[in-house]
């Protein structure tokens, strides 16, 4: 009996680096109900040259300019069939070939299903759990209250039905992705936490002009979902664990 469909949706621009990778490590998958769907910017590197080789295990690929991370992410939703949908970046990848397998078996009929990311180096030497590695553990249960101070799940590990997943607010050009997030757990039920690495999840620098509009954008975001006052009283512990925590 066939399992519930999965759409991974990859975007990417001049990702020549490590697509190929990436790609391998979703043909490699042990769950046969995959559709794997690239949405490329338009990339003038030999990203698209790798695709094509890869072309026959693509249930779609489109290469346009877009107006950012978050309007490609869009056009991915847009293209997907799945019963579920999960993102993985073009410098990402599935955590080992039987991940999905071990995913769909342990939450079958979730609404939502969410797990852990593996930090690793540009060279792919791991650097510990996310949640070793910064101040977001990867609460037991998750709901749409459990990111009020911050996106405690990557998005890289996190399933959700594509009947749920909202689209992407484009006036959030760094931080849409903790938008979406929230948004789309108000609408589950069942939430479940596989307690497994879905995904090794590439760690790159942020400029800190990028850094400063995403706080302005987070704290936006997270006051409009947990009302003003409540998102003063939680953005003051955030400034609280930065001070001490950073390194």
């Amino acid at each position: 009996m066939p399992g519930s469909l999965v759409s991974i949706i990859t975007v990417c621009f001049n990702a020549e680096k490590h697509i190929e990778e990436t790609i391998q490590s979703v043909i490699t998958q042990t769950y046969p109900d995959i559709e794997h769907i690239i949405v490329d910017g338009a990339s003038k590197d030999g990203t698209l040259g790798i695709i094509e080789r890869y072309r026959d295990y693509l249930a779609n690929v489109i290469s346009e300019p877009d107006k950012g991370l978050y309007d490609a992410m869009n056009k991915g939703l847009g293209l997907a069939t799945g019963e579920y949908v999960l993102f993985l970046n073009a410098d990402d990848l599935l955590y080992t070939p039987d991940t999905l397998a071990k995913l769909m078996s342990h939450c079958s009929d979730a609404d939502a299903i969410y797990g852990e990311a593996l930090f690793i180096t540009e060279q792919g030497k791991s650097l510990g759990l996310r949640s070793e590695q910064t101040p977001h553990k990867t609460p037991k249960q998750l709901s749409w209250k459990s990111l009020k101070y911050g996106m405690t799940v990557s998005h890289q590990a996190f399933l959700i039905r594509r009947a749920l997943a909202p689209s992407f607010d484009l006036r959030y050009p760094v931080c849409a992705d903790i938008d979406w997030m929230i948004s789309g757990l108000k609408k589950c039920h069942a939430i479940c936490n596989s307690g497994q690495i879905i995904s090794k999840f590439r760690v790159g620098g942020i400029s800190e002009s990028k850094r400063k509009a995403g706080w302005k954008e987070r704290y936006q975001i997270l006051r409009k979902h947990y009302g003003r006052v409540p998102n003063m009283a939680h953005h003051g512990f955030i400034a609280f664990r930065y001070l001490f925590t950073r390194k």
